[in-house]
């Protein structure tokens, strides 16, 4: 089967399209012939090796694992006979995390992996495009235990978890204001977005303003600009923070008075069911910016690196 290998870290020049084993499913895991896939910006970390901890994790001067890709959306074409949950035939999405593989024309994973049926209507894109996003900003404003009413600021709002947060945020009853660069303006206020900061034009660090919970979704703003926007008892959610900027956090947190939240989330096989009930509720949609075939993974990576892209960029795989 095709798939995308990298042997090395590096650029997007790395990853290789090439020939492998089409796996075989185990008694307890299902094969799914993947219909789409995703570039985010976890994968460009790991193939990078940025932060070089993931050289501590995943192989010091090479990759062990070749085949990268988190996201997947497609159908089940065998199971394992010890399998209960998903038989032949169903369309489901969901992400495999720190499995990963999903670069590929098929792959074969437990039954418990995060995975739920595809939503009647939805195609293999657009559900594809909802775990990675939504499942972070979701577990992250559910600890911030947003209540209807408060103000939630969203800064990287045009990211990823960024569209995710801002629907979310809405759908619980916030006030949002979304703070992106002057090119995503129209696309979050047509989100719902109650007010939207361009961050070209308006210095954060001069705004004399509060909110109950401020969300840095990107890790591109200096923790001290960001954590001087929290109301004091309110919260500060480091979203994609690294080491260091966790340790900022925590000590302003300390000495500021808010609540901080960071860290990272791991979905479950219910948190994929959740999701699946909010895309038939409408309450969350995807945004997809461009849409990419296996063979263009490269210029995919060249563009998720380049850090202009609009929600969530898929990899439609062709069999």
């Amino acid at each position: 089967m095709k798939a995308i290998t990298y042997k090395s870290y590096g650029s997007p020049e790395v990853l290789q399209l090439t020939e492998i084993d089409k796996p075989i499913p185990g008694e307890n895991e299902v094969l799914v012939k993947i219909n789409a896939t995703t570039v985010n910006s976890a994968d460009c970390r790991l193939r990078k090796a940025d932060p070089f901890l993931i050289r501590l994790i995943f192989g010091l001067f090479k990759p062990r694992k070749q085949v990268l890709g988190m996201g997947l959306s497609g159908v089940v074409e065998e199971t394992g006979r010890n399998v209960t949950l998903f038989q032949k035939g169903d369309q489901i999405f969901g992400s495999t995390e720190l499995l990963m593989g999903t670069y590929a024309e098929y792959i074969s994973v437990p039954e418990n992996t995060p995975l739920s049926k595809i939503p009647q209507g939805w195609s293999f894109e657009e559900a594809v495009a909802v775990p990675f996003g939504t499942h972070t900003a979701l577990c992250f404003l559910k600890m911030a235990d947003i209540k209807p009413g408060q103000k939630v600021l969203i800064y990287g709002a045009s990211g990823a978890v960024g569209t995710a947060a801002v629907q979310l945020a809405k759908y619980f009853g916030a006030e949002v204001t979304a703070v992106c660069s002057t090119s995503n303006l129209e696309m979050l206020k047509s989100m719902g977005a109650d007010q939207v900061l361009d961050y070209t034009c308006e210095d954060l660090s001069k705004i004399d303003k509060k909110w109950d919970v401020v969300f840095e979704t990107v890790n591109k703003i200096s923790i001290g600009t960001i954590a001087r926007l929290v109301k004091k008892g309110g919260v500060l959610i480091l979203g994609s923070a690294l080491i260091k900027e966790m340790m900022q956090g925590l000590w302003m947190s300390m000495t500021k008075k808010f609540r901080i939240i960071m860290g990272t989330n791991k979905p479950t096989f219910a948190d994929m069911d959740t999701l699946r009930q909010l895309m038939e509720s409408g309450a969350i949609k995807p945004v997809i910016d461009r849409v990419y075939s296996l063979d263009e993974m490269v210029e995919a990576h060249r563009y998720v690196d380049s850090g202009r892209k609009k929600g969530n960029v898929v990899i439609r795989i062709d069999v």
